[in-house]
Order: C-alpha cells, then sequence, then structure tokens
C-alpha cells in the first residue's frame, strides 16, 4: 500500500479520537437537561441510524449466520454494553481512574489480536510505547492533582469497558469483507437492539418539553451525525485497512484531547505536569506505532591509523 494511503487513515483515526475526546461537553448538557446516559445512548444511535440508511439502504443481512452474529457482538461491545460500563464506572468511582483504565484498551486489543487474530500483536516498540502513553495519560488525568481511591467494582467496570472496545475492534475487523457502510449501520441497529432492556427498569425520557430544547436536540444531532455516525464510519474505515492494534494506539491520545478542550471550554487549568504527560503520550504513540529507530553510529579508523 502507498505510503500516503497510509497516511490518509491514520488521519482518519485521528480525527474520530479527536470528535471523541470533545464529546464530554455534549453528554454533560445532556444530563444536566434531564437526560440519563441510557436516554443519550438511545437518541445519539437513532440519530446516527436512521441517517446511514440514506447512505447504505440495500443489505439487510450478512452472508451466513457466524458473520451475523459477529455484528451482534460489534453492536453490543462497541454499543449499549461499553456504554453502559463505562456510565456506570462514572457513577462508583473517579472520573480519572476510569480514563486511565480506559486507555488500556490498545494493550488489551494487542492481547487479544496475539490470542485470536491473525494481524500482529505485541511487539518490543509497542510495549515500550504504550508503557510512555499510560505514564503520559496519568499526568494528563491527573493534572497536577493526584488523587488515588481504590473502587474496586468501578475499576473493575472500567476495565470491562476497555476489553469490549478491544472485543469491538476484533470483531469489526472480522467482518471487513463487507463494505463499512454496512458494518457501522449493524453496529447502530444492535446497539439500539440490546439498550431496549434498560428501558424496562429505567423508563426513556420522551419529554417533548425536554427535547426541543436548542441545547438538548442540537448537542443530541451533534452526538448523533458527527460523533456517533462519521467517527464510527471514520474508525472502521481506519480499523479495516490499518488493523485493530495500530488504529486503537490513537485512543491513548483522547485523554489530551479532553484536557485541551477543558481548557479552552470550561476554563480548567493545564499544569506542568499536564503538559509533560503531553509530550510522553506523542512519543509513546510514536514509538508504539514506528517503533526506535535510533541511529546507528560507526567508528572507522583512519587509514593513517589501519597502517
Amino acid at each position: 500500500m502507498p505510503v500516503y494511503k497510509t497516511y490518509v487513515y491514520h488521519l482518519l483515526v485521528l480525527t474520530a479520537v479527536i470528535v471523541w475526546g470533545t464529546t464530554f461537553v455534549s453528554t454533560k448538557i445532556l444530563l444536566a437537561n434531564g437526560l440519563t446516559p441510557a436516554d443519550i445512548f438511545f437518541y445519539r444511535f437513532l440519530v446516527a441510524y436512521l441517517s446511514i440508511w440514506l447512505l447504505s439502504p440495500r443489505m439487510l443481512w450478512t452472508g451466513n449466520l457466524k458473520d451475523e452474529c459477529l455484528s451482534a457482538v460489534a453492536g453490543i461491545c462497541g454499543g449499549s454494553l461499553y456504554f453502559l460500563t463505562e456510565n456506570m464506572a462514572l457513577e462508583i468511582t473517579l472520573a480519572s481512574n476510569v480514563a486511565l483504565i480506559i486507555c488500556t484498551a490498545p494493550v488489551l486489543t494487542a492481547a487479544l489480536v496475539r490470542l485470536f487474530g491473525k494481524e500482529r500483536g505485541f511487539s518490543r516498540s509497542f510495549a515500550v510505547g504504550s508503557l510512555l502513553a499510560l505514564a503520559g495519560v496519568a499526568f494528563v488525568v491527573f493534572n497536577g492533582r493526584f488523587v488515588l481511591k481504590i473502587e474496586p467494582w468501578g475499576d473493575l467496570l472500567s476495565v470491562a469497558a476497555a476489553l469490549l472496545w478491544a472485543c469491538y475492534n476484533l470483531a469489526v475487523k472480522g467482518l471487513e469483507k463487507y463494505p463499512v457502510l454496512f458494518v457501522t449501520r449493524k453496529v447502530f441497529f444492535y446497539g439500539l437492539l440490546t439498550i431496549l432492556p434498560v428501558f424496562l427498569f429505567h423508563p426513556l425520557r420522551t419529554d417533548a418539553e425536554i427535547l426541543l430544547r436548542p441545547a438538548v436536540w442540537g448537542n443530541l444531532l451533534f452526538l448523533g451525525l458527527i460523533a456517533s455516525l462519521i467517527c464510527f464510519i471514520l474508525w472502521n474505515i481506519a480499523v479495516k485497512h490499518l488493523g485493530a492494534v495500530r488504529a486503537t494506539n490513537y485512543i491513548y491520545l483522547t485523554p489530551l484531547v479532553t484536557l485541551l478542550a477543558s481548557a479552552a471550554i470550561l476554563d480548567e487549568r493545564i499544569t506542568w505536569i499536564a503538559m509533560m504527560g503531553t509530550v510522553l503520550i506523542l512519543g509513546g504513540v510514536y514509538v508504539a506505532e514506528n517503533g526506535c529507530r535510533w541511529p546507528e553510529i560507526r567508528f572507522r579508523r583512519s587509514q593513517k591509523e589501519r597502517c
């Protein structure tokens, strides 16, 4: 594959991660207006699912039962169950714990690929890059306010969310023979389908007075059309062409984007510790992707010395 085409796929996954790193603002606004995490997930995926039918309306089912089950796994792991475990973790443990643990997704993806996949899993450069990036994530997440609080159930749910995202990437990679738009539509469908049982215990908010507020429908459209429809398509294209491990490396950048968005929108302070973390994250992602390429230094004796 030509180098310039590879750069295009890196740009696609980077775009998706940047957008996902800013979605916390929209989610906070929607929560403040009375929607629950399950409500937000349902409406954003519903908007995405209805919209993608305009782009991919023809195929209804995969070619066999195995691939249909794989589509369901992708919808559950990258949709309903992922968002539920992440939000439940946020209600139990510190947001910093969740952010840090979720960033283990690249390592978990590499482990699963080594066990079940065909592409390259762990390598020395990947291990070094991951350690650097995770250290940088810790610096950025705590941002000079180191608070460590162990909440076993919340932390376990965070690990589960990271593992679910790793499983999602493997499932999408296993469906690479199908068009990306079709796979993405199936993800939205099964994500919506499997979130419905939650509303038996916590009914879906359908109040017109809430949904018609500009702040609500505007942010739902952003989450549905940009953060879900467009970003899932971009991510799935990248996974298809770069592989699950290389694409997931960019997850390390999410806390960095969130930090910058917090500073720009919410006026949060960026400390020198967070800036150090930024350098470590960028360096770690580079090393994991490109390896440690040290220049070779060769000392040659002069002609006079040889004589």
